[in-house]
């Protein structure tokens, strides 16, 4: 038995492994990798193993990151199946579809930028002379069908005849509803066929709904090879869902290669008991100066911790009750996905919530934005709310426009409650906001660029850590401890290489046999 790692592979994002056993080649994850445009196109675009040769997917959950490019591997020839959990097939039958949507209108958008730029110079004469109103009129007249509608073939056109570059998505929304019909959704702890005897087996990894850790065993004869694969651990005592499995099944206690993520591996989080009362903190200092929350946020999983921890400090009166804008039509399918899986939650949320006829996700402040109109209006909103608007990482998506508006403003708060991968959008907002509050806020804010234009960081930006989906090092090590996993050896994925090669050092020091391997290389099992 050969593993293979090809994606996440001292970086984050893009998840991309392979497990090879005799004639089968079992693909663990088909994430997207999300970083700089330029760099994440040609990542993205090109997938390591040719999909004809592998016999099956098996998909750790639903996040982008680690499913975002299974459209390109159905649609490539790929003749196997996709093996998951019931609940990550439940959400990838929206997220799938979201993430071609949303690739679909960035690159819309983009090219519009580009043919209105290209127009505006023309008019202007190279710079020469002001662009008057008309002109601009005329332009936009020409590229768009009334204030919201682009003109997609015209302005594509108008980029071809001009050899100006055009952004494509990487997959369309066709794409992605027919690498739905892929889908083959497992029970927890249920061993399923996957290659010749070979079977995989789902347990609970806490990271989000749906989240699992795959046990992969090959049995012939008197000969068993066992491979277990992480995907993204979790954190402990976490509302909503249950915590990470630590009670395996005999048969899958003796693992020959424990693929394992590191996202946080040389981090610790704050506790989780102390979330409440800093996003108390955060949102009651916003209200206060009368300014706005924007929460950049991923749909399925973070969006609703917050909406649960909203949902507890409104009950109890503890901040003032200012409206709660979900900005994602998203986030309103991901929400009937999990009240579709109450098996899946845990006794907290069974007792606060569903025991006394609540639903942990709906309140009165609790309101969903659907059309682009209604989050243009909120865009331009200047009382006091809170927005949690995609991509978590500020890659795309709506929470750009509100961004757009509101980083101007030193009454609002970008709230930081998620992992920003090097070289994202987020990252850089969260490096040059924390920059500037430690130097006192005095002197020039800094300035950001996206959208082809630069905007003045005034709003203050805060990073609360302990919402993080992913263990730290002691929840990690938690894991590999206090399970009654017996383990040989170690391979660290998803994680930037300073925290994997920490962990891995750390590790080593506990006794483990632990490897961090690069882009293609191969560890014989």
């Amino acid at each position: 038995m050969h593993v293979s790692f090809y994606g996440a592979t001292r970086e984050v994002t893009g998840s991309f492994h392979t497990v090879t056993m005799n004639s089968d080649v079992i693909l663990l994850d088909c994430g997207l990798f999300q970083g700089r445009r330029k760099e994440a196109e040609a990542k993205n675009r090109v997938l390591s193993v040719d999909p004809q040769v592998l016999t099956n997917v098996v998909l750790s959950h639903a996040h982008i990151d680690h499913s975002g490019r299974l459209p390109l591997l159905t649609g490539a020839g790929f003749n196997g199946r996709i093996f998951c959990t019931r609940a990550t097939a439940h959400a990838c039958e929206y997220l799938l579809k979201d993430s071609a949507k949303i690739q679909e209108g960035d690159a819309s958008y983009l090219n519009y930028k580009t043919a209105k730029h290209f127009l505006a110079k023309l008019k202007s004469g190279n710079g020469k002379k002001k662009i008057s109103k008309d002109d601009l009129k005329d332009i936009k007249e020409l590229l768009k069908s009334g204030p919201h509608r682009l003109k997609t073939e015209a302005i594509e056109k108008l980029l071809r005849e001009n050899q100006l570059e055009i952004v494509s998505p990487l997959y369309t929304m066709d794409g992605a509803e027919e690498c739905l019909d892929y889908f083959n959704g497992v029970p927890y702890e249920l061993p399923v066929t996957i290659g010749k005897d070979l079977t995989c087996t789902f347990y609970e990894a806490g990271h989000i709904l749906g989240s699992a850790m795959s046990v992969m065993q090959h049995k012939r004869g008197d000969e068993t090879k066992t491979v277990m694969y992480s995907g993204d651990v979790g954190r402990f005592n976490k509302p909503i869902i249950q915590d990470p499995t630590l009670d395996f099944a005999e048969e899958h206690r003796d693992i020959d290669l424990m693929i394992m993520e590191s996202t946080y591996g040389n981090r610790f989080h704050d506790p989780v008991i102390d979330m409440k009362p800093l996003l108390k903190k955060a949102l009651t200092e916003t209200f206060d100066r009368g300014g706005s929350v924007i929460i950049p946020s991923f749909s399925y999983g973070r969006t609703q911790e917050l909406s649960y921890y909203l949902h507890e400090l409104y009950l109890a009166g503890e901040v003032p009750r200012r409206p709660v804008y979900v900005d994602s039509p998203l986030a309103t399918n991901i929400t009937h996905v999990f009240g579709e899986h109450p098996e899946t939650f845990d006794e907290e949320t069974h007792a606060t919530f569903l025991e006394k006829g609540i639903n942990p996700f709906s309140f009165e402040q609790l309101k969903f934005v659907q059309s682009v109109e209604e989050s243009m209006a909120l865009n331009r909103d200047t009382r006091s709310h809170i927005v949690l608007a995609g991509s978590g990482m500020c890659e795309g998506g709506r929470v750009l426009h509100h961004l757009r508006h509101k980083i101007h403003d030193e009454r609002n708060t970008v709230l930081i409650v998620g992992y920003m991968g090097e070289n994202t959008f987020g990252r850089l907002l969260q490096k040059k906001g924390e920059a500037y509050a430690a130097g006192g806020r005095q002197g020039v804010p800094p300035s950001v660029r996206f959208y082809n234009k630069e905007y003045p960081l005034k709003a203050r930006v805060v990073t609360l850590g302990g919402f993080s989906a992913h263990g730290d090092r002691n929840e990690l090590t938690r894991v590999l401890k206090e399970s009654n996993l017996r383990i040989k050896k170690i391979a660290l994925v998803h994680g930037e290489e300073k925290q994997s090669m920490s962990f891995a050092e750390y590790l080593r020091g506990e006794g483990f046999d632990v490897v961090v391997p690069y882009h293609g290389q191969s560890v014989s099992v």
